[in-house]
C-alpha cells in the first residue's frame, strides 16, 4: 500500500485504544449519548453554500425500521470527522425513511458535492439518477453490485468476493467437490453464480446446488435433497448464521458426516455466531474485525450503546473522503478520479479499492468457527499487488 493508505491506517488506529475480546455484539440504545461536543451536522432551511467546508451529505435512515443502524452509521461518521479532526468537511444527515430522492434532491439543493449513502439498494437506485444529473457522486452502504456505476460506488460487503475467497481457502486446504444451498430472490441468485464462478476458478466441481424458500422448513427441505447427492467435501449455505445452523445437522448425517460447511459475509454481522455449536469448523471469509474491535470499544464509551457491524462503512467513508479532501479545492466539485486510486484506501475494515464497476474490492480474511470462538485461519492481505 501506498504512504497515503498507511496514513488512513494511522487515522483509523488513532480513533481507538483498546482492544476487546470477540463476541456479541449487543444491540444499541435507541438514544445515543455523545459525550463530545459534535460538528454541525444536521440539516437546516436554506442552508448558505459554504466557504470553508466542503459539504458532505449522509444519506440514511433516521426513523422507520432502520433507524438503528442509519443513525449507528451517523454516529460512526461524526466520530470519524473529530478524529481526523477534519476541519474542511461538513457532514448534514438527511433521512431516508421518507424517501430517499427527496433526501437527494434536498442534500444537493443544499450544497452537497457528495453523498455517503444511502443504506438500502432500493434507495440508491431512487437517488442515482438524480445526483448523476447533478454530477454529484454517491458512495453508497449497500452490498446489490446492481446499482453500482455511473458514478455511484458501492462500500458494502458483496457477497460474490466472499464466496471467492473461503472457496479458493477451501480449495487450497484439499477440498475438491463442492455443494451449496442458497435462498430464492436477488441475493441466493448472485450467491449462486459467485460459487460457481469460485469453484469453477479454483478448479473443484460443484455436485449440487439446491434453492429454497426462507420460510419454516425450506433450508431443512433442500438439506435433505442435498443429502442424496453426498459425499462431496463442503457445502456452502449462503445465509444467516441461524439458518446455516438449522441445516448444518441435517447436512452431518450419514456420508455427510465429514462434510466441511462454508458460509458468507453475513455470518460477520452476527452476533453470537461462533456460540452456535452445530456451525463449529466452519470456514467464512470477511472483513477482519482487529481494527473494529478497537473502534467499537471508543464507540460505546462516546455513545454508551454498542455500534452496528455496518456502522463501520461510514467511518470509513469519512476516512477516504478525509484522504481525498487533502488535495480539493474549496467549492470545487468533489475529484471523483481520486475514487478509483490503484493503491486504495484503509480503515476500519482494512483495505479496499473500487473497481472498474464502482464496486469496493476488500482485502478479506478467512475465519474459522472453533469452540465458541472465530479464530482467523487466513489473514486478509494488508494491500493491492496492481
Amino acid at each position: 500500500m501506498g504512504r497515503a493508505v498507511a496514513l488512513a491506517t494511522t487515522l483509523a488506529l488513532a480513533a481507538c485504544q483498546t482492544i476487546v475480546p470477540r463476541g456479541p455484539v449487543e444491540q444499541p440504545e435507541s438514544r445515543p449519548v455523545p459525550t463530545t461536543p459534535r460538528p454541525s451536522t444536521e440539516p437546516e432551511a436554506g442552508l448558505p453554500r459554504d466557504t470553508a467546508r466542503h459539504r458532505i451529505a449522509l444519506l440514511v435512515p433516521l426513523s422507520g425500521s432502520n433507524a438503528g443502524v442509519g443513525q449507528s452509521i451517523a454516529n460512526a461518521t461524526m466520530m470519524a470527522l473529530l478524529d481526523a479532526q477534519a476541519d474542511t468537511i461538513r457532514i448534514t444527515n438527511y433521512d431516508t425513511a421518507n424517501g430517499a430522492g427527496a433526501a437527494a434532491q434536498k442534500a444537493i439543493a443544499e450544497g452537497a458535492q457528495l453523498i455517503l449513502g444511502p443504506l438500502l439498494s432500493e434507495d440508491v437506485r431512487a437517488v442515482a439518477p438524480i445526483a448523476h444529473t447533478a454530477r454529484v457522486p454517491v458512495i453508497s452502504f449497500s452490498n446489490d453490485a446492481g446499482v453500482a456505476g455511473n458514478g455511484t460506488y458501492l462500500m458494502g460487503y458483496t457477497p460474490a468476493q466472499s464466496i471467492d475467497r473461503v472457496v479458493t481457502y477451501a480449495r487450497g486446504r484439499g477440498v475438491t467437490t463442492f455443494a451449496g444451498l442458497v435462498p430464492n430472490g436477488l441475493y441466493g441468485e448472485r450467491a449462486s453464480t459467485a460459487f460457481l464462478r469460485a469453484v469453477e476458478g479454483a478448479g473443484g466441481q460443484v455436485v449440487s446446488l439446491q434453492p429454497y424458500g426462507r420460510v419454516v422448513g425450506g433450508i431443512g427441505a433442500a438439506a435433505q435433497r442435498l443429502n442424496a447427492k453426498a459425499p462431496y467435501d463442503a457445502v456452502l449455505i449462503a445465509d444467516g448464521g441461524a439458518t446455516a445452523a438449522a441445516a448444518a445437522p441435517i447436512l452431518k448425517r450419514g456420508p455427510g458426516a465429514n462434510t466441511r460447511l462454508l458460509g458468507t459475509e453475513l455470518w460477520n454481522s452476527e452476533s453470537g455466531i461462533a456460540a452456535r455449536a452445530a456451525l463449529n469448523g466452519a470456514w467464512f471469509a470477511s472483513v477482519s474485525n482487529t481494527l473494529y474491535r478497537q473502534y467499537a470499544t471508543k464507540y460505546r464509551a462516546r455513545f454508551r450503546a454498542a455500534p452496528y457491524r455496518l456502522s463501520s462503512l461510514g467511518y470509513d467513508a469519512v476516512l477516504l473522503t478525509v484522504r481525498i479532501a487533502r488535495d480539493w479545492k474549496m467549492n470545487a466539485p468533489f475529484p471523483e478520479a481520486r475514487l478509483r486510486a490503484s493503491d486504495g484506501f484503509a480503515g476500519i475494515d482494512g483495505a479496499f479499492r473500487f473497481g472498474r464497476d464502482g464496486v469496493a474490492e476488500r482485502a478479506l480474511e478467512v475465519q474459522e468457527l472453533r469452540d465458541g470462538t472465530a479464530v482467523t485461519v487466513s489473514p486478509a492481505p494488508t494491500g493491492f499487488g496492481g
